[in-house]
């Protein structure tokens, strides 16, 4: 599905990733993992859109997407979400998810008089794919809640509540994981499960926590001072001399 091809990223003298070469498959759940300063950011930031690289090239389904602004990148179906939510804090879990698809009549003030029943006949349409994201996710009982007011867990689920309402084939979930109690914390792992196997979607996953990535991923890349240490299954990453001495010494790179 996704293949990165030697790509690099140096900012000044600075080379945050290096001639990193890897491959998501679809349908795949990809953990992504490095100490920290290891280049994952970047990376995640280069195949999102969000920075352009310094050489090398991104492919996805056969396109060549190197370089691509973000927009561009969603509506191919790349979504990134990131370790601190970015939910809009004084609209319900319901606007939150309803405001996500783009191009939506209502959005041009004339169409509200010039044509009402195309706005209302989205809005409707936007409002059930809102609703069957919530009750799929277990946060129905949220719908009516400012965003701002949720945990940090529930604000994760959130953040999965967006990409399905969107046409992602491709999700990079920057730290799920991070502040989320142990009971969301299950919660959300079941639920990226799902998102994989009951709506085709294909995952990449920077995370910290080893007990998640072994639990969802496979294969899982090892980042190393900006480039792939290794790739291969959680138990062939845990009996790598090479990665345990990477997370001991520590990478100097900008993450």
């Amino acid at each position: 599905m996704l293949s990165v091809e030697k790509l690099s990223k140096s900012f000044g003298g600075l080379q945050a990733v290096r001639d990193c070469s890897f491959k998501i498959e679809e349908g795949s759940i990809t953990g992504l993992i490095g100490p920290n300063g290891a280049g994952k950011t970047t990376l995640f930031n280069m195949i999102a859109g969000e920075m352009e690289p310094t050489a090398g090239r991104i492919i996805f389904q056969g396109q060549n997407i190197t370089g691509l602004p973000t927009h561009k990148m969603f509506h191919l179906g790349i979504v990134r979400t990131f370790q601190i939510p970015h939910e809009f804090a004084k609209m319900t879990v319901l606007e939150n998810l309803m405001v996500v698809p783009a191009a939506q009549p209502g959005e041009h003030i004339f169409n509200n008089w010039l044509k009402p029943g195309a706005v209302k006949t989205r809005e409707d349409q936007v409002r059930h794919m809102a609703e069957d994201a919530l009750e799929f996710l277990s946060i129905s009982h949220l719908r009516d809640e400012r965003a701002g007011n949720l945990s940090g867990g529930q604000k994760k689920l959130l953040e999965l509540g967006r990409t399905m309402m969107t046409d992602a084939k491709l999700v990079l979930l920057d730290e799920p994981g991070a502040g989320v109690n142990p009971t969301l914390l299950l919660k959300i792992r079941e639920m990226i499960t799902r998102l994989r196997e009951e709506r085709g979607y294909t995952f990449c996953i920077i995370e910290h926590d080893m007990e998640l990535i072994a639990a969802l991923c496979d294969p899982v890349i090892v980042l190393a001072e900006g480039t792939v240490l290794m790739q291969g299954t959680m138990e062939q990453v845990r009996s790598n001399p090479d990665v345990l001495d990477a997370y001991l010494g520590g990478g100097e790179e900008a993450a």
